[in-house]
């Protein structure tokens, strides 16, 4: 995904007048562009992920707060931002992948308790980069198998 994919993706959602589309990959295009200047220098395909990843972990913090609050308005107007973003990520990595992974982590590592944790998350998360993960279900899952272990 580079940054003239998101701009004839722009294009597209004008001509459509498809409002949601437009304005989130509007966000999304300005957000990669301040990466860049950030940098100095182009984003590598793994960097522009990192961005649409923290977006949409953004969106889903905002959907939590919003939700407390009671404005069901911007929880879907975020959720449909989340569905442009994602359709830019890569598949969602599927339950038992993301315990085998864990489980060859923790083997890796040798962790044996909490304590190991951050080990453990790296080692996790490194074996899932080319799959999308949310973090806060693998933490949860490493915790769990390591509070077992």
């Amino acid at each position: 995904m580079t940054l003239d994919d998101i701009t004839h993706a722009i294009s597209d959602a004008m001509r459509q007048h498809d409002a949601v589309r437009l304005s989130t990959l509007r966000m999304l295009k300005a957000a990669l562009m301040n990466r860049e200047v950030a940098k100095g220098r182009a984003l590598d395909a793994a960097e522009s992920l990192q961005v649409v990843a923290a977006l949409v972990k953004q969106r889903r913090d905002s959907i939590e707060q919003f939700a407390k609050g009671g404005r069901q308005d911007l929880v879907d107007k975020e959720t449909a931002e989340i569905a442009v973003l994602e359709s830019y990520l890569p598949p969602a990595a599927d339950p038992a992948a993301i315990e085998s992974a864990v489980d060859a982590a923790i083997a890796e590592t040798g962790a044996t308790s909490v304590k190991d944790m951050g080990r453990v998350m790296k080692a996790t998360l490194a074996r899932l980069a080319d799959q999308s993960v949310d973090g806060k279900a693998v933490n949860e899952m490493v915790k769990k198998k390591l509070a077992g272990a």
